[in-house]
């Protein structure tokens, strides 16, 4: 158990039985009343964020995790199979740990793990950037870019990228994955 004393940016915590990840805190001493700590902390399962108030001294309990790196190698029925980069170990994951996101990850990109002390998954990291080649989309023209005028295009993973309307197929494009958006083109 800790208290707020060891509050600190990044802290893991077990709270309103869910993990949650300290994003921000502030030790706060009014000229009346007793000091508390404000934070803001985010659910690691949901990604949903909360504020919540501690008194000063109350305790927590404080969840030990650590961060594994493993490689894509492919997707199959069962869901997601990655290798862990030091011991070449194969694990199959669930494609609901990466939501909306696993479409845009492809062979050989590293993805990090959060496992807690008893190698339970918490929860799946992919890059911020992946770099994807446009394999259908409609033929690209000059033209109309004062209104930032977007298309559909499949990715070779097939995800489904809204561009601007100058990307053809076959060029490779910057995705930010957090949003799941064009960034910009890449040259070769």
């Amino acid at each position: 158990m800790a208290d707020t004393s060891d509050f600190r940016n990044g802290l893991i915590i077990k709270f309103k039985n869910d993990l949650y990840t300290m994003t921000e805190f502030q030790h706060v001493k009014p000229g009346k009343g007793g000091a508390f700590v404000r934070t803001m902390l985010k659910n690691l399962r949901t990604g949903k964020v909360l504020d919540n108030t501690f008194r000063s001294g109350e305790s927590v309990e404080v969840v030990r995790v650590e961060r594994r790196k493993y490689q894509y190698l492919f997707k199959e029925s069962a869901g997601i199979v990655l290798m862990d980069n030091d011991t070449f170990e194969q694990l199959t994951v669930s494609e609901d740990l990466f939501g909306d996101r696993a479409k845009l990850i492809k062979e050989g990109d590293e993805i990090e793990l959060l496992v807690d002390d008893v190698d339970q998954i918490i929860s799946a990291d992919i890059p911020i950037f992946v770099y994807l080649e446009v394999k259908e989309t409609e033929p690209g023209f000059k033209g109309d870019t004062a209104n930032n005028v977007m298309k559909p295009a499949t990715m070779e993973t097939g995800a489904i990228i809204q561009v601007p309307l100058f990307v053809n197929e076959g060029e490779k494009i910057k995705i930010d994955t957090r949003i799941g958006a064009y960034v910009e083109r890449v040259k070769n």
